[in-house]
């Protein structure tokens, strides 16, 4: 199974008039049986060379929110079983995300590998937390230059830079249910 095959399946579903979080698990947890530790272990890599270009007093949370909660999901999509399965998710949202998750294929990558799993895990991770869990892709707390952090007020997830990524179209960003903060 080739990992940019999920995008034929998620267009698939994309047609249907109301579409479950069960449907976008099934998916889900199909191609993230393909990711193996191997695979894991080299984008935690490629993620770690990446970040060495990040300041010095930032570069540890960002590997720590990349590698936790980019990568590490795999395992907790693959066991997820305890979320409403009859829940019906926002259409248009999904719908608008497919064009954003296919660019992932093409600029998120280790190598010209068509067996690259990197932009799959970011597909995942994204479509998982922001559509199953309903969370901000980068969880509450993360924290950015400036000490600028993702929050939770009131039911409501903030983050103080995501309209830094208004006018950059390959930005996940776009599909992250969090609104920016407004006092920022």
């Amino acid at each position: 199974m080739n990992p940019e095959e999920i995008l034929a399946e998620l267009e698939e579903l994309s047609v249907k008039t109301e579409i479950k979080k069960s449907e976008i698990m099934d998916i889900l947890k199909k191609y993230a049986s393909i990711i193996s530790v191997y695979d894991l272990m080299m984008a935690t890599e490629y993620i770690r060379k990446d970040g060495e270009f990040i300041q010095a007093g930032y570069r540890e949370k960002y590997l720590e929110i990349y590698i936790k909660y980019f990568l590490m999901r795999m395992k907790e999509v693959l066991g997820k079983d305890d979320y409403d399965k009859t829940a019906i998710i926002n259409r248009n949202s999904f719908e608008k995300s497919l064009p954003l998750l296919k660019k992932t294929f093409e600029t998120e990558r280790m190598s010209s590998s068509s067996d690259d799993k990197l932009p799959l895990i970011y597909v995942i991770t994204s479509l998982y937390t922001t559509f199953i869990l309903e969370e901000p892709i980068h969880p509450v707390g993360s924290e950015f230059p400036g000490n600028l952090k993702v929050e939770n007020r009131n039911g409501t997830f903030l983050c103080p830079v995501k309209d830094n990524q208004k006018d950059n179209e390959n930005a996940i960003c776009h599909l992250c249910i969090a609104e920016q903060t407004p006092d920022i």
